[in-house]
């Protein structure tokens, strides 16, 4: 069966619910504080699997993240390689408004220490068919990329967040990549989404560019082709784990084997879903929570 093969981060997720989110030198109080399982790289696995997909997460944790892998193995995640090492395990210290905007710091921890054999043991075992995924969040990306690319390992890559470090990445073999507006704009020096959208797709021919906007929807780039979706009209809450759950829906239904632009409005519909619930992980729906939200979007 088709793997996707997620080497990515965990996190600790600390979450403050503010009136609105501080700016500098400003204290705010917050309403109330919760503890949740978080991070890209797992909630974009617990996403994907959530849709039906095969997933398998490597990673690194500490022993205060020891619960993590629980949280992974409930969701139908294959953990078995998450390894606990020395170090903290890493966070995000979060703020989410009224609104369901957020403001979010993320501490690395045990996230930037996977080494390099890891890398390599983990993309010899996957088959031609498997897909590799990966956020920004782990260290030595560049290495990991290129490690793939000499295994000739399908990888779809979601730059962020962006940090700096993916200037340097060669990403010309990545096959899909997904970036919000900020993450566009630092790739192809362009602010203007359609524009960095031309830029990115000129400059990475071999890579289906998926360019999400949040509450305006998303662009799809590759080569000649183009698409527009709007995103769906939703009461937010929390905006937290909303591309994460487009990811791990959106990825699922490309190993499903789902044309692009179906396999996309699916993401979309998980997105929106998402940002209706607090939480990052735990807002993720289930497979049928996603067909009953589905069928309540009808003609919307």
């Amino acid at each position: 069966m088709t793997r996707l093969v997620n080497l990515g981060s965990l996190c600790i997720d600390r979450v403050y619910r503010v009136s609105s989110i501080s700016v500098p030198g400003e204290t705010v109080a917050s309403k109330s504080f919760s503890i949740y399982p978080g991070g890209k790289g797992l909630n974009q696995s617990l996403a994907a699997a959530k849709a039906g997909a095969s997933v398998s997460h490597h990673g690194c944790i500490g022993t205060d993240g020891s619960w993590l892998k629980d949280v992974l193995k409930s969701g139908g995640v294959d953990e078995s390689g998450v390894d606990e090492v020395a170090g903290e395990t890493g966070h995000a210290v979060i703020q989410v408004d009224d609104s369901g905007q957020n403001s979010i710091v993320i501490v690395g921890g045990t996230n930037r220490t996977i080494k390099a054999d890891k890398v390599e043991n983990v993309i010899a075992t996957m088959s031609n068919d498997d897909w590799l995924l990966l956020q920004n969040e782990i260290n030595d990306i560049e290495t990991v990329i290129d490690v793939a690319s000499q295994h000739n390992v399908h990888v779809a890559f979601n730059v962020a967040p962006v940090d700096g470090r993916e200037q340097n990445y060669d990403i010309s073999n990545i096959e899909i990549l997904i970036v919000n507006e900020v993450e566009a704009a630092a790739l192809a020096g362009v602010a203007n989404p359609n524009h960095a959208l031309e830029t990115l797709t000129e400059r990475f021919p071999k890579s289906h560019v998926i360019l999400t906007l949040g509450s305006e929807g998303l662009l799809y780039g590759f080569g000649r082709e183009r698409d527009q979706q709007t995103a769906y009209a939703v009461h937010a809450v929390d905006e937290t784990a909303a591309g994460d759950a487009f990811i791990g829906y959106f990825m699922a239904g490309v190993l499903r084997g789902m044309d692009i632009p179906d396999a996309l409005r699916d993401g979309s519909i998980a997105g929106a879903y998402a940002v209706t619930k607090q939480g990052a992980a735990v807002s993720i729906p289930s497979r049928e929570q996603f067909l009953e939200f589905q069928a309540s979007l009808a003609g919307v």
